[in-house]
């Protein structure tokens, strides 16, 4: 009997000594580590809302024909990454100082579709303008991407504040912020394919602006720069208030060594 009670206690000491070691192995965060990080996390999440919202609408750019007299239909057209969409507008809905068909957002008859150069690698053409699908599927390439790493982010971060991982904080920082530059990258890409399908033939007059798509591209491209940011300072070490006392405590160290 005296055998297996002293495997039993040998066994019982090795688990203590290996709980203690993983112990000192893990670094737990204290409450206000967490709640910072919570706090910079909520900021990287509202950039992510923003970014699936924009990456997801084709409300990124609207093209509007001019209107024509004796016509009660002009007709508009609105496009993002993925599809188009056209539509037919009552000329008596839109504003009378207004020379162009628009906006996109008035009630209408519309056709959407989805840009066939993902499928067949067909250009699109948009009022006998024709697409650059290059620039377009490089837009849409950049947007997928940016998601990943901001998947990616999230990731660290939960892991960091389950497992009280502070090393994370760094990784998940280079996500978002590489993920926020990619999304400001697939505005300028998009911008240039815009510009393209403006000039491909200088026949057909229309006028284009950005919609609401974009505007949530750029805020959300600069909110995940900063929640990044907002990580590194998080990861750096806690410095003390006053400069003579970062100096004062190196010395004391080098004397006691």
């Amino acid at each position: 009997m005296m055998w297996p009670n002293f495997f039993l206690q040998d066994e019982e000491q090795r688990m203590g000594m290996r709980t203690r070691a993983g112990g000192k192995r893990r670094k737990a965060l204290t409450d206000e580590q967490e709640g910072k990080i919570k706090l910079a996390f909520f900021v990287a999440i509202v950039g992510m809302t923003l970014t699936v919202l924009a990456v997801g609408t084709e409300f990124w750019v609207e093209l509007n024909t001019f209107k024509q007299n004796h016509t009660a239909i002009c007709e508009a057209a609105h496009y993002g990454l993925w599809k188009f969409c056209y539509k037919k507008l009552w000329v008596e809905d839109v504003q009378e100082e207004r020379a162009t068909c628009g906006p996109a957002e008035l009630p209408g008859e519309a056709n959407c579709s989805y840009f066939k150069f993902f499928t067949t690698g067909e250009n699109a053409h948009i009022f006998q303008k024709t697409t650059k699908k290059e620039l377009n599927i490089t837009a849409a390439v950049v947007s997928l991407l940016s998601i990943t790493l901001m998947a990616m982010g999230s990731l660290c971060i939960t892991m960091a504040l389950s497992k009280g991982i502070e090393f994370l904080l760094k990784p998940a920082s280079i996500f978002f912020i590489i993920s926020g530059i990619m999304v400001l990258v697939c505005l300028e890409v998009f911008r240039h394919s815009v510009r393209w399908l403006i000039t491909s033939d200088e026949t057909v007059p229309l006028e284009y602006e950005y919609s609401w798509s974009v505007a949530c591209a750029v805020a959300a491209g600069s909110i995940l720069i900063f929640g990044g940011g907002c990580f590194i300072l998080l990861s750096i070490p806690s410095l003390p208030k006053k400069p003579w006392e970062y100096c004062i405590k190196g010395r004391s160290s080098s004397t006691t060594s």
